[in-house]
């Protein structure tokens, strides 16, 4: 099992060209697995021994545990793929994930914040040091041009026109896109690119250093950028639900709000699928209704 499990994510890597975010994702769905034969068989059997009532045990197990729905249904998502390897190469005669149901999912509304909270986000950074004048241009540029944190981390200097107000991004999968930056990002990065000092490294590196650094030179991780806006959602008093995708959600939501289109919406978004762009619209609706019922006289 190890072993496939090995050879599996070579070719992620090496013939599908995968992120290292998604061949980690994969490699932790499927040592899950391995984790769980362990512990309830004693052994780990080989892949081909397993069927799918073995698979069904485990994906009920998951379900005990309290994962998720999208987790669970992220992780047989893996298997299948993992099983349709493992046949394509003849190591297994069949698929024994490809019977399994997704769970039913629950569908979630996104938190997203008003445009007042986004103006005191981002208003929170202090101007008058290098760290603050990166935060700023950070949250700026996130919310301006609704971004991952993955593909913020990932900007590059070359990435960045400002003459023309726009930026490429790297999104899941590796594909790019061109998205608008707003004057108040461009001017934001700006002010943060004129004050900060770039290291040896990044001299050496040219346009294809990163935008945003840590005090020591190096890429900034999604994990610091979380910790960073944390401190921000705090001094800006808001929901301790903010998240660094609040942002996005926002980005998208207030997009809707204010009279843009859903496949406008979604190549923005970067979204394969418009059904995963259209649990915005929902989240407009609701405002909508909230306006309304505060608004109307004869609401209620």
């Amino acid at each position: 099992m190890r072993s496939s499990i090995a050879q599996f994510l070579r070719y992620l890597a090496t013939e599908r060209n995968a992120s290292d975010l998604t061949i980690k994702a994969y490699r932790e769905d499927l040592m899950g697995l391995v984790d769980w034969l362990e512990a309830t068989r004693g052994n780990v059997p080989h892949p081909s021994s397993l069927a799918p009532q073995d698979l069904r045990t485990f994906q009920a197990a998951l379900q005990e545990a309290e994962y998720a729905r999208t987790t669970i249904s992220r992780k047989l998502a893996s298997l299948r793929s993992f099983y349709k390897f493992l046949m394509r190469e003849g190591i297994a005669a069949s698929n024994p994930a490809k019977p399994l149901r997704n769970p039913r999912r629950q569908r979630k509304l996104p938190h997203v914040l008003s445009n007042d909270e986004v103006g005191r986000l981002l208003e929170a950074p202090p101007r008058e040091s290098i760290a603050g004048l990166r935060d700023r241009a950070i949250l700026e540029t996130m919310y301006s041009a609704g971004l991952r944190v993955s593909e913020l981390v990932g900007l590059r200097e070359r990435d960045v026109d400002c003459d023309e107000q726009i930026i490429r991004v790297r999104g899941k999968g590796r594909k790019e896109r061109i998205s608008p930056l707003g004057s108040y990002a461009i001017k934001a990065v700006d002010a943060y690119s004129r004050k900060r000092v770039r290291s040896p490294k990044a001299e050496s590196l040219g346009r294809d250093a990163p935008i945003f650094v840590n005090r020591f030179g190096n890429i900034l991780t999604t994990r610091s950028v979380g910790r960073m806006l944390e401190k921000y959602i705090a001094l800006a008093d808001l929901d301790s639900r903010t998240s660094p995708h609040t942002l996005r959600h926002s980005f998208a939501t207030h997009l809707l709000d204010h009279g843009a289109d859903i496949r406008s919406v979604q190549e923005l978004l970067g979204h394969k699928s418009l059904a995963t762009t259209q649990i915005y619209t929902h989240v407009s609706a609701a405002n909508l209704r909230q306006a309304y019922e505060r608004a109307h006289p004869r609401a209620n």
